[in-house]
Formats: structure tokens, C-alpha cells, sequence
């Protein structure tokens, strides 16, 4: 069967449309949880769930106890769900593999059989073949800010649109980090609260202006003092490394890039954002947020780089993260700064 996108997963949830069977993949292993609870709420009622929900590690299952989870009868109930987490345990020549491949061809009517595969690679084909499998990647921009705006709801608070776009700044897009950060703000606020972006601040502990993306768009705009001050208040941050700010960088450097690649090949300064879009749209790059943002931002910045200036920057960020990566380097801000003043000055600049 073809895989689905999360979002497509929900909506044929929302439309009661309900697989026999699942696999779910992807390295979003938090949006797999989320998405087995939905299934479980979509299928069995609170009041059946203790006779007819089965939570499973795949290394405690052979074939015979698989068979008999996938083929038990619900009880007071017209359905049962079955979770199998781990697949990914199974020897490729486990005899259970069988099993599932056998029941795969013809799965009872009577159960929802959910396969989770952990980790980033692709599950064995056994385990998507007759099952309808969900991949779990990065969310976009406009899911993440969806998905942090949910749990919030979920935990009691209403997060202001520019709220939800300063914790994903702050913090990142980890979803399990995001999560953490929104426990944290919700056992400080009554509920019902409304939260707003300076309320984030102050919770969070990261001012707006302060943040990776702030320190990130002081390098690309050639402001080598703004970015050496931000680069101390940005270091101070707990879950922030040299190495992840490092790696934004140089995907903001590699996107200006080919802003000025496309430029350069005769695509129009006004029609640049929206190309440099396109392309955003199909690489879906990690870490990029706000497309449409980073494409406009990305384009104009191409005005004032050079592809010679822009190449050599590439360059100067990846021997910093060469650096930051060896095990004799222990002086972050040193390597970082030493970055800073090596890429290449505006033409203008004293």
C-alpha cells in the first residue's frame, strides 16, 4: 500500500476511516504514540479499552503469541487493537515474520493491528506489505506550530500565534523538547490561561531577539559585531551547541546560495522568493521554518553576497564544524568567534 503523511493519516481518522492494519515509521517516534492513542479513541470506547487493548514489545513476542494477540475475539466491543512496538527487534529470520506476513494477506475484521518501527530507517517491506503504513518525519512549519498550539490546548493553556512561533525558536522543533517546555509552562499558569510570546520569555527563559534563527540572520546580514554579542547570550542557552549553531548557519549560507545561483541564472529579483520556495518545498530541508519566511529572507539576503563571498563562507562554517567536532576542542566560543571574523567583510566594511 502507498504510505501516508501524518496529516493525511488524521484526516481519514476524522472520516472514520480506520486500516486493519498500520506500520508506522519514521524517526517522529512521540507523533507515533500520538497517532496510536488517536486510532484507540477512533475504535474502542473508555469503557472496553481494559478488555480490549493490547500493548506489546515486539522482543517479548514469538510467532505463536503474535497469533494469538492478532486473532483473539474483542470482547463487549465489535473491535480490539493490537500495538506492536519495535518491530525493528525481529531477527530478518525470526519465524514470526511469517506469521505477520500470513496475516497481513487476510487481517481479521475484528482487530486494528498497529506496527511501530523505531528509528529514521525504512521498515523491513514485511511489515508494510497489506498494512497501511504512516510515516512519521519532521513536521512542516505550519504542523509544527499546529501541533505545539494542540498539546497546549491539551494541557489546559491557549498560546497566542506569536507565543507558539517564539517556543519553536527558542527551543527548536524537537517535539519531545517542545513538549517539556510546554509541561513546564503549563504547571506555571492556571488553566485556561492564554500565553502569550513575552509570557514565553519569561517561562522559557529566552527573550525574543535571542534566539538561534536572531543569531543566525545577524551573520547573514554581515553584522559580525551583532552576531558576536548575540553568540554570548545564545551559548548561555542550556540546549544550545556550537555545532547546532554551526548547522543553521551553514543552511541558511547553503540557502542564499542558491538564491544567488538562481539570480544569477537570470531569474527575476521579484520572482526569486517564490522560487527559491519551490525548491524549499521539494528538499523540505531540516531545520528550515516558516518556508515562505526563509525563502523571502534567503533571496533578499542573496543581494548583498557574492557567489565567490557566499562558496567561501560555506567553507569557513564547515572547517568551524570540523573543529567543533574534534575531541581536542573544548573552547566553543573561541572556534565560533574565530568563524565569525574569518568570513568574508562586506565590500563597504572598514
Amino acid at each position: 500500500m502507498p504510505s501516508l503523511t501524518l496529516e493525511q493519516a488524521f484526516g481519514s481518522l476524522r472520516k472514520g476511516e480506520i486500516a486493519p492494519a498500520y506500520c508506522l515509521s519514521g524517526p517522529a517516534d512521540l507523533l507515533k504514540g500520538e497517532f496510536a492513542d488517536a486510532v484507540v479513541d477512533a475504535v474502542l470506547p473508555p469503557e472496553t479499552r481494559d478488555f480490549n487493548l493490547d500493548v506489546r514489545s515486539a522482543g517479548d513476542l514469538d510467532g505463536e503469541s503474535l497469533h494469538a494477540l492478532v486473532e483473539t475475539p474483542p470482547m463487549l466491543a465489535e473491535r480490539r487493537v493490537v500495538v506492536v512496538r519495535g518491530v525493528e527487534q525481529w531477527r530478518k529470520n525470526a519465524k514470526v515474520w511469517g506469521v505477520l506476513a500470513q496475516y497481513l494477506t487476510h487481517p481479521a475484521s475484528t482487530t486494528v493491528l498497529i506496527l511501530t518501527h523505531s528509528g529514521s530507517g525504512a521498515p523491513d517491506p514485511r511489515a508494510t506489505r497489506g498494512a497501511r503504513q504512516v510515516e512519521m518525519g519532521p513536521l512542516t512549519p505550519r504542523l509544527a506550530v499546529k501541533w505545539v498550539r494542540r498539546r497546549a490546548m491539551d494541557l489546559g493553556m491557549q498560546l497566542e500565534p506569536d507565543a507558539a512561533d517564539h517556543l519553536l525558536a527558542a527551543v527548536g522543533d524537537d517535539l519531545g523538547t517542545l513538549a517539556q517546555e510546554l509541561a513546564k509552562l503549563a504547571a506555571a499558569t492556571p488553566v485556561g490561561t492564554t500565553v502569550s510570546a513575552a509570557d514565553v520569555s519569561a517561562l522559557v527563559g529566552i527573550r525574543r531577539g535571542e534566539t538561534v534563527p536572531d543569531w543566525v540572520q545577524a551573520v547573514v546580514r554581515r553584522d559580525a559585531v551583532q552576531a558576536a554579542e548575540l553568540l554570548d547570550v545564545v551559548l548561555r542557552q542550556g540546549s544550545v551547541t556550537g555545532v547546532q549553531l554551526v548547522m543553521a548557519l551553514g543552511t541558511a549560507l547553503v540557502g542564499i546560495r542558491l538564491a544567488r545561483a538562481l539570480a544569477d541564472a537570470g531569474t527575476p529579483w521579484p520572482r526569486l522568493p517564490s522560487a527559491v520556495f519551490e525548491r524549499i518545498r521539494v528538499a523540505r530541508p531540516a531545520g528550515v521554518r516558516q518556508w515562505k519566511n526563509e525563502a523571502g529572507a534567503w533571496a533578499e539576503a542573496a543581494r548583498h553576497w557574492t557567489a565567490e563571498e557566499l562558496d567561501a563562507a560555506i567553507a569557513v562554517a564547515a572547517e568551524a564544524d570540523r573543529r567543533l567536532k574534534s575531541t581536542t576542542i573544548s573552547d566553543e566560543r573561541g572556534v565560533l568567534l574565530t568563524m565569525l571574523f574569518a568570513l568574508p567583510r562586506p565590500r563597504a566594511a572598514a
